[in-house]
C-alpha cells in the first residue's frame, strides 16, 4: 500500500495543511530501502509565527472556552480515530522510520493508551480552598500554562507524540509540534485526524523543519510558554540556553546509557531473551535502550555465550515483514556512526562476539552487536552509541554493581535480574535513575512517571504528574469580613 507516496504533505497551520513561506519541500527516501517515500515541507521562522500566532488565538478563543468534559471528549474521540487508522499509521511510521512494523504496531497501541489515560485525568485537575484565618478565605485555580511548543526525535515520532500532545491538550493548553524533520509523516497525520474530530483550528499545528532554525525560534519565541523536548543531551543544553531570555517552562527528556544487571542467582530463562530485547529493540535507537551489561563475574563468560548466541538468532530485514525482529537505522550516516563507535571499542580492548560489520545491500542496516570484556571507562561503555550495540562488564558484588551503574552522566533507567527479592529492592534505592525496574525489561506505561536523574534531564513523561508541567497554578485571596480595609488607617 503506497500510504506515503501518494501525496504531498504541507504544513499543519490553523486547522488545515498549508505550503510553507519559503516554498520548501524536502524529499524523503524510506531508510530500509533508500527509495523515494513522500515530499514534506520544510517550515521556517515565518512559519513559526503563523503557528504561534494561531496557537495564541486558539487559547484566546474557542480552546481556551472549551470545557474539561469536552476535552475529554475529543482526547477520546482522537484516541478512536488513531486506532480506526491504526494499520495506515502502523505503515507510515514503519516505512518513515525504517523500524519493524512489529514494534510500532506496540509503540501505536501505547499511543492510543497514552490519549485515554489523560482524557480520564482531567478529571484529576483542581484547586483546592481553606480558610487560613480570621476574615481570609484562600482557593487556587489550575490554568494552562498556554502555548506549549513540542519537539519530538526522529526514533519514535507516533509515540512520543502521543507523549506530548495527550497531557498538554488534557491541561487545556494549544501546541507548535515540532517532529524531526526526518520523520514527520505520523504527526502531520495525526493533526489531520485531531482536526477531523473536532479539535478547534489553531488548537494543534505541526511544523517539520531544521532544529538549527525552526526548533532554536521555537524555543526563543516569546509567544510560546513551555518548551517539552524529548531527544539528546547536548540539544537539551542548548534549548536551556536559548529559553532562559524568556524564562521558558522546561521539560526535557534526554540521553541515557541505561545499565541491565545481571546476578548469578537470577532466572536466567527471563534474563537473557528480556535482556536481548531491551537492547535491540528499535535497532538499540532508543533513549531508555539497555546499553550496559553488567555481569556477576561468576556468572560472566556462560551469560556472554548464551546472550551473543541469541542476539545472532534475531531477524534483521524488512520493516514491513512480520516476522522482522530489527528493522533498518535511521540512515546511512547514522549506520556509519554506530559503527564508528564499533571500532573504537575494538581499538580500545573491548572484543566483538557478535555482529560489528554493517550488512551488504540497500538501507541502512546494522546487526545486533555484543562487544565483552569492557572496562567502564571505555567510551563504548559511556557515550551512547544509539545503535544496536550492548557492552558487557563483569562486576564481583552488589557493591560493585551499583557503583558500576551509577558511573556515567545519565540516569534515565536500569534494569535489575536477581533471585533474591530484597537485593532488587536494595539495589533500585541505589540506582541513580528515573526509572528502575526488577525482573522486567519494559519501561513506559501510561499512568508511571518516565524520566531521568543527571544529565538524562529533569520533568516527566506519562504520569499524572506532567499535568502539572502544563498547568500554572493561581492564588486567590478573599476577605469574608464586614469591615473596610484601612491598613495606613487613612
Amino acid at each position: 500500500m503506497a500510504v506515503a507516496t501518494e501525496r504531498e504533505y504541507g504544513l499543519f497551520i490553523n486547522g488545515e495543511s498549508t505550503e510553507p513561506a519559503s516554498g520548501e519541500i524536502r524529499e524523503l527516501s524510506e531508510p530500509a530501502t533508500g527509495e523515494p517515500l513522500a515530499r514534506v515541507a520544510s517550515a521556517g521562522e515565518e512559519d513559526v509565527d503563523r503557528a504561534v500566532a494561531a496557537a495564541q488565538a486558539a487559547l484566546a478563543g474557542d480552546w481556551g472556552k472549551t470545557p474539561p468534559t469536552e476535552r475529554s471528549r475529543l482526547l477520546h474521540a482522537l484516541a478512536d480515530a488513531i486506532q480506526a487508522n491504526r494499520k495506515e499509521l502502523a505503515e507510515l511510521e514503519a516505512r518513515n522510520v525504517g523500524k519493524a512494523i512489529s514494534s510500532v504496531k506496540a509503540e501505536l497501541a501505547q499511543g492510543v493508551e497514552n490519549f485515554r489515560f489523560y482524557a480520564s485525568a482531567i478529571a484529576s485537575i483542581a484547586g483546592r480552598s481553606n480558610p487560613i484565618g480570621g476574615s481570609l478565605l484562600f482557593y487556587s485555580l489550575k490554568e494552562p500554562v498556554g502555548v506549549a511548543g513540542q519537539i519530538v526525535p526522529w526514533n519514535y515520532p507516533l509515540m512520543m507524540t502521543t507523549w506530548k500532545l495527550a497531557p498538554a491538550l488534557a491541561a487545556g493548553c494549544t501546541i507548535v509540534l515540532k517532529p524531526d524533520s526526518a520523520t514527520p509523516l505520523t504527526a502531520l497525520r495525526m493533526a489531520e485526524l485531531a482536526a477531523e474530530v473536532g479539535f478547534p483550528p489553531g488548537t494543534l499545528n505541526v511544523v517539520p523543519g531544521p532544529g538549527t532554525t525552526v526548533g532554536a525560534h521555537l524555543v526563543r519565541h516569546p509567544g510560546v510558554d513551555k518548551i517539552a523536548f524529548t531527544g539528546s543531551t547536548a540539544t537539551g543544553s542548548e534549548i536551556m540556553r536559548l529559553g532562559a531570555d524568556t524564562i521558558k517552562r522546561l521539560t526535557l527528556e534526554l540521553g541515557g546509557k541505561s545499565p541491565n544487571i545481571v546476578f548469578a542467582d537470577a532466572n536466567l530463562e527471563d534474563a537473557i531473551p528480556s535482556s536481548v530485547w531491551s537492547i535491540y529493540y528499535s535497532a538499540g535507537q532508543s533513549c531508555e535502550a539497555r546499553s550496559r551489561m553488567l555481569v556477576e563475574a561468576s556468572l560472566y563468560d556462560e551469560f556472554v555465550s548464551s546472550f551473543s548466541e541469541a542476539a545472532k538468532r534475531l531477524k534483521v530485514g524488512d520493516p514491513l515483514e512480520a516476522e522482522t525482529q530489527v528493522g533498518s537505522l535511521i540512515s546511512p550516516e547514522h549506520r556509519d556512526k554506530v559503527h564508528g563507535f564499533v571500532e573504537q571499542g575494538r581499538e580500545e580492548g573491548a572484543e566483538v562476539v557478535a555482529g560489528g560489520e554493517p550488512l551488504e545491500g540497500k538501507g541502512a542496516f546494522y546487526p545486533p552487536t555484543v562487544l565483552a570484556n569492557v572496562d567502564n571507562r571505555m567510551t563504548v561503555a559511556q557515550e551512547e552509541i544509539f545503535g544496536p550495540v550492548v557492552t558487557i562488564t563483569p562486576f564481583e558484588d552488589e557493591k560493585e554493581a551499583a557503583r558500576l551503574a551509577n558511573d556515567v552522566k545519565y540516569g534515565l533507567m536500569a534494569t535489575i535480574w536477581t533471585g533474591d527479592p530484597a537485593r532488587g529492592h536494595r539495589l533500585a534505592r541505589r540506582i541513580k535513575a528515573g526509572t528502575v525496574g526488577i525482573n522486567m525489561p519494559y519501561t513506559a506505561f501510561p499512568g508511571i512517571p518516565f524520566g531521568g536523574y543527571k544529565q538524562s534531564g529533569f520533568g516527566r513523561e506519562l504520569g499524572l504528574d506532567t499535568l502539572e508541567l502544563y498547568l500554572e497554578t493561581k492564588s486567590v485571596l478573599v476577605s469574608t469580613s464586614p469591615k473596610p480595609f484601612n491598613p495606613f488607617g487613612l
